[in-house]
């Protein structure tokens, strides 16, 4: 087997093998970005990777993300490969969840801040190119900030405004300001809304909502919609699972505002990647809405995070939603406007769940199963980051292989910012006998950062063997916390859970779901919703972890139903009938 990859090796790329740039037609949550080093706990001696306060604008057909301490921003024509841009003119080294806004031909940039730094504003971000708009924004009047910014432009009346805050005690604010006199305030800001735990279960703070700690509302959105407006926030806070995004919906940019019953829009609690607040909304060439937000990795600092994208959209009754069902799954990018909110899911199933690893070797208690637990907070650790490292994961049987995802982790890191030293690269076998091995990729001539590289298979592969051969990181240590593999099995979805059950605790916001563990089952969407074609949240449970769920994110006072579906390597099932709870 050595020989045969040696060889493999020397001859270079086999028919399967192809460049990650044209052709790509999905993405997998985290996006595949070359997230920058953060700085901020460098006295500390802690190095980490980190994207978060996302905020991806739609600019002359072609899409701009930009995010906390990117050290620019990212660029991509078709929201699957994205280029890091860096800017000839920056206010300060580590920018904080910055306000970005196209408008006609023009992109406009605020950093969040608690002090005087400029507006930019540049009709070429591609370039990296930036114009000072108003070299000192003011302070803001009667209270601090900007922080955590949103501008707001109202096609129908060309009126702008801008949103902020973040806080465990103040409110989101809005001011008008003042386009012809270089974003002038005009007029005093306005507390327009805050959180109300004692009535919104998913605003509480903590893992699942079980901390007592006052929770923080933050990273203001706008977007407009048949005449409403959606103010949207994130809460309870960028530590956890539960990190999600909520909405407002008034008839006046400056309210007054409603709380929707719907809410969380965005909740991600399970699965790889769980939480998502922080983000925005925006749509893209095809007219299709996409929320983006901040999910939660924490292994070196709390405040170690990643970016990800889902569907989204309004539905008939003006309800606003975004799809996380499977979001960390692979999705299509869209050719054309969707109506069916699943129609991105790709139906590749996760092959990969606590299947058995083999490695090249292993530092003290970092044990291979980590690389299949689909738990970005564990991890395998081998004795040497050089390139004689891998490892072989045996998922028992013999799949249709289509994507695979490799996430790596930060372990002892030495890095503060990305430079040129700063890439990853390694290369994917698949084998059906754990003898003859196919290359499946090879990004050994890459010199780009990918701590989560997202491989599409240009066609896909029988293999019950996939292997990773190391290459090359900046880190001291290669450090992976899951490899990931999706596609088909050959065998039959799981059933349908019997005994579903759903009962509202003596605290409206909570309510305790049971249901009857269905055989070969890799896990359960609960999916819930305000009505019985609105089940647009789910909470992703492994089938490992029980057959209870105890959900502590609705609104007192609000009717819910529920079902669920189960789902293995070979799809999933019909769903459940919808229990509804008072």
């Amino acid at each position: 087997m050595k020989n045969f990859i040696q060889v493999l090796m020397i001859i270079g790329i086999s028919p399967l093998t192809m460049a990650q740039s044209s052709g790509i037609r999905t993405y997998c949550n985290p996006l595949d970005l070359d997230y920058q080093y953060n700085f901020e706990q460098l006295n500390e001696g802690i190095s980490y990777r980190s994207g978060a306060d996302p905020v991806i604008i739609h600019h002359k057909n072609e899409y701009f993300l930009f995010g906390t301490i990117a050290q620019g921003w990212w660029h991509s024509r078709d929201l699957t490969n994205w280029r890091h841009v860096i800017p000839d003119k920056w206010p300060l080294r580590g920018v904080v969840a910055p306000a970005a806004l196209s408008v006609r031909d023009t992109l406009y940039l605020l950093p969040s801040t608690y002090d005087r730094l400029p507006v930019f504003f540049t009709t070429v971000p591609e370039t990296g190119y930036l114009e000072y708009f108003n070299r000192l924004m003011p302070f803001m009047p009667e209270t601090s900030g900007p922080w955590d910014p949103a501008f707001f432009h109202d096609p129908d009346t060309d009126a702008w405004y801008l949103y902020y805050g973040s806080s465990n005690l103040y409110p989101i604010y809005g001011i008008k300001i003042d386009h012809q006199r270089r974003f002038a305030y005009d007029g005093l800001p306005k507390g327009l809304i805050q959180l109300h735990p004692d009535q919104h279960g998913w605003e509480r703070f903590g893992p699942d909502h079980r901390s007592s700690i006052d929770p923080f509302i933050e990273g203001a959105w706008m977007t407009k919609y048949e005449g409403k407006y959606y103010l949207q926030y994130g809460a309870p806070g960028t530590e956890y699972n539960v990190y999600a995004n909520g909405t407002y919906v008034g008839d006046d940019p400056m309210g007054p505002f409603v709380y929707a019953p719907y809410n969380p829009v965005s909740y991600k609690p399970g699965g790889f990647m769980t939480g998502v607040g922080h983000g925005n909304t925006f749509q893209d060439t095809y007219g299709n809405y996409w929320n983006t937000g901040t999910s939660w990795v924490a292994v070196n600092w709390n405040f170690e995070r990643r970016i990800v994208m889902f569907p989204a959209g309004f539905d008939r009754d003006g309800q606003m939603f975004a799809n996380t069902r499977f979001g960390d799954f692979p999705h299509f990018i869209p050719t054309e406007k969707w109506t069916d909110k699943d129609a991105l899911f790709t139906g590749w199933m996760l092959l990969s769940y606590h299947k058995p690893v083999t490695v090249s070797s292993a530092q003290d208690t970092f044990k291979v199963q980590h690389v299949t637990d689909e738990n970005p907070r564990t991890y395998w650790v081998a004795e040497t980051h050089m390139p004689d490292q891998w490892l072989i994961i045996d998922l028992l049987e013999i799949y249709d292989v289509r994507a695979l995802q490799v996430n790596f982790t930060d372990y002892q890191s030495n890095i503060y910012s990305s430079d040129s030293t700063v890439f990853t690269q390694f290369r994917l076998f698949g084998s059906a006998d754990g003898e003859e091995w196919i290359l499946l990729t090879d990004l050994t001539g890459e010199k780009r950062d990918r701590p989560n590289a997202y491989i599409e298979l240009p066609q896909s592969m029988n293999a019950r063997y996939i292997r990773y051969n190391h290459v090359y990181v900046a880190s001291p240590n290669l450090a992976i916390s899951d490899i990931r593999i999706f596609g088909h099995g050959y065998g039959l979805p799981p059933q349908t859970p019997a005994k579903f059950k759903a009962q509202r605790d003596r605290d409206p916001r909570n309510v305790f779901i049971t249901w009857e563990e269905v055989r070969g089952a890799v896990g359960y969407n609960i999916l819930w919703g305000i009505a019985r074609d609105k089940l647009y949240q789910t909470y992703q449970i492994f089938g490992d972890r029980g057959n209870s769920l105890e959900l502590r994110a609705l609104t007192v006072g609000q009717d819910y139903y529920f079902a669920i579906e189960a789902f293995n390597e070979n799809g999933v099932s019909e769903a459940s009938d919808i229990v509804y709870i008072p």
